[in-house]
């Protein structure tokens, strides 16, 4: 009894100076850091009795064999683990070392509650289990970063997006099992880095040690140097870096306390881990997306939260739309590009192509909008009322439709006069030419591209009155005239006719005009029905005679045309 007391008495005092003279006992040791719950320790976290520093988690006699020298109880606990649909690894029950750190991380054993006393060891303010805060992971672990899996080449098979485990080296290392534990991250007797990392984590060097996110290298979230001005919300309340760069990883994602479970990210709200730096305070204002969303047309972020999944269907999705459907923060990078190709801000999405089928990644702007606005049920009706109705925008920039804006393929007509320098009959257009921040540089302002936001409905960079009987103006049609030169429609250049309809009727060009396409007419002629009814023998049609030349049967605006011709 005398020697085991003296050996104990031994081991008390001996640790402590082992400790103070070892390469890790600078201010980011253990006797520094928030692991000691001796009365010498510097948390508000600590005994008001014990002395022993190492005591709380181990003893050199009677340990438990969960971890060497093991002084602490096991929780016993059953946990909720991490799970996500596009997990590659078997996620169980945490086992070894992760378990081991459980036993005061979850919140359910008393901290002084060990091995080699009789009683509990006392904690000041009566404290017992570890108090609620980030550092309690609690029984549910489905929003931390997986623990206790095997990470082995066969994981990286099923992941390429995973680092070979071949290639890892201390201090990031795997469990003698080939699982990766909560010590592949935490070193539980070293806080050089903060958060007894094992290593820095700046631009998640710790991070990337394991995950090799395809298009990484490139993204703007690891190049930017933009900080945080200090209004609004901290964008990155869980770090100490202050840049983009720096934060890299966890701009979004936060290991522990998730707000989403799945993915880890940093809010539940899924734009609300854009919004954190996209509204004004970290991205510049030219990429203040957030007040976009507060205009009268928008993509319907807010409508919808936790249905988006990565393992969805590419066409037929449950209904919803958000950031991630249109952006990849893995891959979304500065830099222009010539229709039809995607230009850096869509980099790294899925689509779908004009066969209809999945684009991934996408390589034209427009396959980004046919995954929602083509063969995707629910996509809702036209916004006008047609003769011909086709709702599917993929359709109706088929290369075999009669007429169509040069979204994919250059135009048909090759005699177009109306057109504004630099455009020409061979040119092609972005879907975002036309829809698009009203706000944003293609319509004159400073504000940021993208069709996230406008007043004109839907999305549209600027007015077109859908309807009848408002007066023409540069304003009313800005969006046509922003291609088509007002001179020249009015001038009736291309159909004599134009400025009777539009200026002395005041008929809307979308009254004759179906700017996607048409299947089976030229010149984009698809009737408003609203305003275009069959004429007095039952005819509601356009015939193309030929180069600035037509006949049409209908009967607009109380005037019967059975048939009215036209020539130049």
């Amino acid at each position: 009894m005398r020697i085991e007391r003296h050996n104990h008495w031994r081991a008390a005092w001996l640790l402590p100076l082992l400790l103070l003279a070892s390469p890790h006992a600078r201010a980011d040791s253990i006797v520094t850091s928030k692991h000691n719950l001796s009365v010498s320790g510097p948390g508000t976290i600590k005994s008001t009795t014990e002395s022993d520093i190492c005591i709380f988690c181990h003893t050199p006699h009677h340990a438990s064999k969960a971890a060497p020298l093991w002084n602490r109880f096991d929780s016993g606990a059953v946990y909720v683990p991490y799970s996500s649909t596009t997990a590659k690894a078997t996620i169980g029950q945490p086992t070894g070392a992760s378990k081991v750190c459980l036993s005061c991380h979850d919140g359910t054993v008393a901290l002084g509650l060990v091995r080699s006393r009789a009683q509990p060891i006392p904690i000041q303010g009566g404290i017992t289990t570890l108090p609620p805060g980030p550092t309690r992971l609690g029984t549910d672990l489905s929003d931390d970063h997986p623990v206790s899996f095997v990470y082995d080449a066969a994981l990286v098979a099923a992941d390429p997006q995973l680092n070979n485990p071949a290639t890892l080296t201390p201090p990031v290392q795997l469990d003698r099992e080939g699982q990766l534990q909560c010590t592949a991250c935490h070193d539980p007797h070293n806080n050089q880095y903060g958060k007894f990392l094992v290593r820095n984590n700046q631009a998640s060097a710790l991070c990337v040690t394991c995950h090799n996110k395809t298009y990484w290298q490139t993204s703007s979230h690891r190049t930017s140097s933009a900080s945080w001005n200090g209004q609004g919300t901290d964008p990155w309340p869980h770090t100490a870096e202050t840049t983009v760069a720096a934060n890299a990883c966890e701009n979004c994602h936060n290991p522990h306390g998730a707000g989403t479970r799945q993915r880890l990210l940093n809010f539940a709200d899924e734009e609300q881990n854009c919004y954190s730096c996209h509204s004004g305070n970290v991205a510049s204002v030219t990429k203040n997306i957030q007040t976009e969303f507060n205009k009268a047309s928008t993509h319907p972020i807010l409508n919808t939260s936790g249905i988006h999944d990565p393992t969805e269907d590419l066409i037929n999705p449950t209904r919803h739309v958000e950031c991630v459907d249109c952006h990849n923060p893995h891959a979304s990078r500065s830099g222009t590009a010539s229709p039809p190709n995607a230009p850096g801000s869509i980099a790294g999405v899925t689509g779908v192509n004009i066969s209809g089928a999945p684009a991934d990644p996408i390589i034209r702007e427009y396959e980004l909008c046919f995954r929602c606005h083509a063969d995707s049920t629910g996509r809702g009706p036209a916004r006008v009322t047609r003769q011909f109705v086709q709702t599917n925008t993929r359709l109706e920039f088929s290369s075999s439709s009669a007429s169509y804006h040069p979204v994919v393929n250059a135009g048909k007509n090759p005699n177009v006069p109306s057109l504004i320098s630099p455009w020409t009959t061979a040119s092609l257009m972005y879907c975002g030419d036309c829809h698009n921040n009203n706000q944003g540089p293609g319509a004159g302002g400073t504000g940021p591209r993208g069709p996230h936001g406008s007043p004109y409905i839907p999305i549209l960079e600027r007015q077109l009155n859908l309807t009848d009987f408002g007066a023409e103006s540069t304003g009313a049609y800005a969006l046509c005239y922003k291609c088509h030169s007002r001179t020249s429609i009015l001038g009736d250049q291309s159909f004599k006719k134009h400025k009777e309809h539009i200026d002395g009727e005041r008929t809307s060009c979308t009254t004759c005009h179906d700017p996607h396409g048409v299947e089976g007419k030229t010149h984009l002629i698809n009737f408003n029905t609203t305003y275009v009814t069959p004429s007095s023998s039952g005819r509601l049609e356009f015939i193309d005679t030929g180069q600035y030349r037509g006949s049409c049967y209908l009967t607009c605006h109380g005037k019967n045309h059975n048939p009215k011709s036209y020539s130049p």
